[in-house]
């Protein structure tokens, strides 16, 4: 069995990952991230860069190249409830370098991050390389066991990272507690081609029974239908062309090319769940990312939450990776920097969950838009308060010294 040795090894190489990679190989640390496909080309993961992600990315001195990547600029957001639209969110008044949401596929963010990584030394980035479990002893996190064509390796570490993902198998084997908090929803993930004639804007609607989002990806739509949580079957049942009709009916120039959703093998489910880890670290081991806190999908911050704990993280355990002198009271202080925000928008995401989103659908006839959505679209300024807490987050951190300086 092969083995290797680092400073710090990283499962999973999504934002948080690949980000905190990047941030721990700056500062001088060896670093190893493990990612179980071959590639970052996977549909439908989240690909909103938030104007806190892309300050980062400015800090870093990457912003610039990073947006000359394919993407869409977002200055506002709007939602349609019934026939009328309300402006919810402005954020050209954010304090920021880039005061917009950048719509670009999450893989070329990650190849993005994956090709400045491998330019120090200290990084090792192995694809097809499956974490399958970690390595104990004495009651502390050593290392992971990895699987992949070329069979099993087994990594030692000074420190384990789980940021593979809600599903995280380092967190499973970690024995961790979950505080499951739920959703009432799940959501069904599809394309569509776009025309020329199409709208520019991308949006969503909220109808009797229904919420449809559509996503404005250049060439195409990217699509999520939202059904109450556990309906797929109901939606099956119905057939797919009462689907392909309640698509027309959400967003009506779709009807010419309905065809394309063949069969419900185009469509696929992402089942929401909202949860937290209790307690985020053990001797030698800290999760972050959603491998900490599965975040619900409403306003697209699950991706810049995970990057936030990744610079927190870089921020704090950088100098103690380096130096080897690394406690647990440093992947306490961690989770001590990111837990409240993470309540705090995860607070905000079940409001929106119970009071809008359950009432939706389960209504049936006329809708109403809620008073907060008549209010801020008669009194425009207060649209930079969603702005600034979609935007800009909770605790919004900032690349420190320990990176930049090296």
């Amino acid at each position: 069995m092969k083995e290797l040795r680092t400073q710090c090894a990283i499962a999973g190489g999504g934002p948080a990952g690949m980000m905190l990679g990047y941030l721990l190989a700056r500062a001088g640390v060896d670093v190893i991230v493990c990612e179980k496909h071959a590639d970052f080309l996977r549909d439908f993961r989240g690909d909103t860069v938030h104007p806190s992600t892309l300050e980062i990315m400015h800090e870093l001195g990457l912003a610039e190249r990073l947006l000359a990547l394919p993407h869409q600029k977002i200055e506002r957001l709007s939602g349609a409830v019934g026939d009328k639209t309300f402006p919810f969110a402005d954020f050209t008044h954010l304090p920021v370098h880039y005061p917009f949401i950048a719509l670009m596929p999450q893989w070329d963010f990650l190849d993005f991050l994956a090709s400045e990584a491998k330019a120090f030394p200290n990084f090792t980035l192995l694809m097809s390389a499956e974490v399958t479990g970690t390595i104990e002893m004495d009651g502390k996190v050593t290392g992971v066991r990895t699987h992949s064509s070329e069979g099993e390796m087994c990594i030692g570490a000074d420190l384990v990272v789980a940021a593979d993902g809600r599903h995280s198998t380092v967190r499973a084997s970690g024995g961790f507690s979950v505080q499951d908090i739920g959703a009432p929803m799940d959501v069904l993930w599809f394309r569509m081609s776009r025309k020329p004639a199409d709208p520019e804007q991308s949006g969503g609607r909220f109808d009797a029974g229904s919420i449809f989002v559509q996503i404005n990806r250049g060439d195409y739509w990217q699509c999520a239908y939202v059904i109450p949580k556990g309906s797929l079957e109901e939606v099956h049942r119905r057939g797919l062309d009462a689907f392909r009709a309640e698509i027309v009916r959400q967003a009506p120039f779709f009807a010419d090319r309905t065809h394309e959703i063949a069969s419900f093998e185009d469509v696929k489910l992402l089942t929401v769940g909202v949860d937290r880890l209790t307690r985020w670290h053990k001797p030698g081991l800290l999760c972050i990312g959603d491998a900490a806190h599965t975040m619900s999908p409403i306003g697209g911050v699950g991706i810049n939450l995970a990057i936030q704990d990744a610079v927190a993280a870089a921020n704090i355990l950088a100098e103690p990776l380096r130096k080897g002198t690394a406690t647990e009271a440093n992947l306490a202080a961690v989770q001590a920097r990111r837990e409240l925000p993470v309540r705090i928008v995860q607070g905000i995401q079940v409001f929106i969950q119970n009071r809008v989103i359950s009432v939706m659908l389960a209504k049936r006839g006329a809708v109403k838009a809620p008073s907060f959505l008549q209010l801020l679209s008669i009194i425009p300024l207060l649209q930079q308060i969603p702005a600034r807490v979609l935007g800009l987050g909770i605790r919004r951190e900032h690349v420190g010294p320990a990176v930049l300086r090296r």
